[in-house]
């Protein structure tokens, strides 16, 4: 003969089940409230010195002040001259050969950095990935002065050597060479950061499927080409994407050597260096915004024309 358990009333509700839902709510508002703590901080940050200058900066594009007129209202005529504007076209076109040339050679060199560290097992690897990294780790504008003194056909390494081959030696800043000394530059400035982020890639793998790969005949090329470099896509699309963004908005390393260029690094050499000297050389602020936002405008389409090529691909989409 079953016998039926007790049951409860309707309505009755025992106080230890009552106990851990107030203690969990409890919690979670603790830990909400330590966690505002803690952005909080950030918050304050960003809005001061991010949000609130760029909105103050779009709404000086949206103006235009002059002497005998003061400051008035004109919308977006702003962009339309910057768009149409020579110099800000000359940079922007400038940036786009330089980003058609740079990018797939820091892809390059950090790839093959990457593959090369990730097959080593030494203590020799560890020493060869901080070497490789120190550039990036080198504030922008001391390595840019760096490489200036390097280029500079005075008192240079590089200028000394390139002297012994008599007056018409190459000058790496000069009119005809100021695109690939500047390409130096950039390469080995962003070629470590990106080769990190490959090789913490690259060591997320299983292991089980080199294995497998050798098993069936698979030699160290096949491997790297057909396997490490397919299982990394999104790694590779990342850094492409941050390596567009960056070169379209160049300016620290022509700034830093217009003065060594002799000529070389003018006012509209790239977008940024225009805005820059719009406001900073002729108090254009307001003009020198709309060449800001405008830019902003391009490095958007860029970056969304490029993933919405790859999404695909990549599993992106």
């Amino acid at each position: 003969m079953t016998q039926v358990a007790p049951t409860a009333p309707a309505g009755a509700v025992s106080r230890a089940g009552r106990r851990p839902a107030a203690l969990t709510g409890g919690v979670d508002r603790a830990r909400q409230r330590y966690g505002w703590m803690f952005v909080t901080p950030f918050t304050l940050v960003f809005v001061t010195f991010l949000i609130v200058p760029l909105a103050y900066a779009f709404w000086m594009s949206l103006h235009t002040k002059t002497l005998a007129q003061g400051e008035s209202f004109s919308g977006f005529a702003n962009y339309s001259r910057a768009f149409t504007d020579p110099d800000f076209l000359h940079g922007v076109g400038f940036v786009l050969r330089f980003s058609l040339v740079l990018i797939p050679l820091q892809m390059l060199v950090s790839l093959a950095a990457a593959l090369v560290l990730d097959n080593l097992s030494t203590r020799f690897s560890k020493f060869s990935r901080l070497m490789i990294f120190v550039p990036y780790a080198i504030p922008v504008v001391i390595g840019a002065m760096m490489w200036g003194f390097l280029y500079s056909p005075r008192f240079g390494p590089l200028g000394q050597l390139f002297g012994l081959f008599g007056a018409d030696a190459p000058f790496l800043l000069s009119p005809d060479n100021v695109f690939y000394g500047l390409l130096n530059v950039v390469v080995w400035q962003w070629a470590g950061y990106y080769m990190i982020i490959i090789y913490a890639a690259l060591r997320g793998i299983d292991s089980s499927i080199y294995e497998a790969a050798r098993m069936d005949g698979a030699n160290g090329w096949q491997i790297a080409l057909r396997i490490k470099v397919p299982m990394i896509s999104s790694a590779l699309v990342l850094i492409l994407v941050f390596a567009l963004i960056g070169t379209l908005q160049f300016f620290t390393e022509p700034q830093v050597l217009r003065s060594v260029a002799s000529g070389s690094i003018d006012a509209s050499f790239t977008p940024n260096l225009y805005a820059y000297t719009l406001a900073f050389s002729y108090s254009q602020f307001n003009y020198a915004s709309a060449i800001s936002f405008a830019l902003g405008v391009v490095v958007f389409i860029g970056s969304y024309v490029f993933l919405f090529l790859s999404r695909k691909r990549n599993g992106l989409s």
